[in-house]
């Protein structure tokens, strides 16, 4: 059973995130299922730290991007927002090119809070990076 908010199809998501920092760093929407979103992103120039190396901040931006989507899923957009509330990432193994995709899947999906894991691997599976997001879910009309 789906936990989204009502029936999305991936290409409906993807519009919304055309002209944003995913755009500019390449994160491409790959999956929607029942309870978990999937997205990539390449290892380049755009992703990359002076040494040649992913960066651990283009990681977070991708790590945040699925939560956020993911939490927007799962509210009512026309009663509610989401925002960032918190992010937890632990940086396991670097990565000089390709791809690496990050899978997101909920922890708590509260009333006024979500907890969301997002595991980001390269393109032979191996874990680089394990973030923990926290979206707060806030009344329209109200801040955070």
């Amino acid at each position: 059973m789906s936990i989204w908010f009502k029936p999305y199809i991936l290409e409906e998501i993807a519009t919304l995130t055309n002209k944003h920092l995913t755009r500019h760093l390449g994160i491409e929407l790959q999956e929607l299922g029942e309870d978990y979103i999937r997205a990539r992103m390449p290892v380049d120039e755009r992703t990359k730290m002076p040494f040649g190396l992913l960066h651990g901040g283009a990681s977070c931006v991708l790590a945040e991007s699925l939560a956020s989507w993911a939490a927007f899923l799962c509210i009512d957009p026309q009663r509610q927002n989401m925002v960032g509330l918190e992010i937890n990432a632990n940086h396991i193994r670097s990565v000089a090119g390709g791809w690496v995709s990050g899978i997101c899947k909920p922890l708590h999906r509260g009333r006024s809070t979500q907890v969301w894991d997002v595991r980001i691997e390269d393109e032979t599976g191996k874990l680089v990076c394990i973030s923990r997001v926290t979206m707060a879910i806030l009344d329209k009309g109200k801040t955070a």
